[in-house]
């Protein structure tokens, strides 16, 4: 057998990925977030195919979202967009970008699909929980808060509310609004606000859209 040695390579050697400390670590960071990807695009396909329950889903989702985000900002401007990250690894996730791009569970986003309206008082439940929620952030809103972290969760949880309330037209223009006010949040970071524009653009699209469940409301 003839071995043919190659000029200042040593084959025996181990080939580093990198140098120091903080290559390493930005290294692991980077598998981690791929790894994340990965294991939530499998959970939103068993959802899907009916293979895991709403309840063993939604907490999953919600954990590897948050694990995402924390794994993103720790790698700042080395990954500043999902979609280049998944193109340069071959990464082929599609469910799970959508998931991400929104940040909240298909359960939050749809509804959980199990009906409520056998349960008069449960529904009343929710529309007045629905009732609270838009109450919630357009006061939060008028008291000049704008930081995604202070918004996000409570538009997270008005469509929650929302699909909560079984008998609300699946049309209902409400729930289109939230989820793109959802999309362009999660797009931004934690720390960033609103500008003013933004600010009053979502308050007046909460405020028309509170009106319109009001009156649907009224016609029951």
């Amino acid at each position: 057998m003839f071995v043919i040695a190659l000029p200042g390579i040593n084959l025996d050697e181990e080939i580093r990925l990198t140098t120091n400390n903080r290559e390493r670590a930005q290294m692991d960071n980077m598998a981690d977030l791929y790894s994340i990807i990965v294991v939530l695009e499998h959970l939103e396909l068993a959802y899907i195919r009916s293979s895991i329950t709403h309840t063993e889903y939604t907490p999953a989702c919600r954990q590897l979202i948050a694990q995402f985000r924390t794994a993103s900002s720790l790698l700042g401007e080395v990954v500043p967009d999902l979609e280049k990250f998944m193109k340069e690894y071959n990464l082929d996730c599609p469910a799970a970008a959508k998931r991400i791009k929104i940040g909240v569970p298909a359960t939050v986003e749809f509804g959980d699909g199990v009906s409520n309206e056998a349960n008069g008082h449960r529904t009343a439940k929710y529309v007045a929980e629905t009732v609270q929620s838009y109450i919630t952030v357009v006061d939060v809103l008028k008291l000049g808060m704008a930081a995604v972290d202070q918004i996000h969760p409570l538009l997270a949880d008005l469509m929650q509310s929302l699909n909560n309330v079984r008998s609300l037209p699946a049309d209902f223009e409400g729930r289109a609004k939230v989820r793109e006010w959802l999309i362009k949040l999660n797009g931004m970071k934690a720390s960033e606000e609103l500008n003013a524009e933004e600010k009053r653009q979502l308050e007046f699209d909460l405020e028309s859209n509170y009106t319109a469940f009001r009156g649907w409301l009224d016609n029951q």
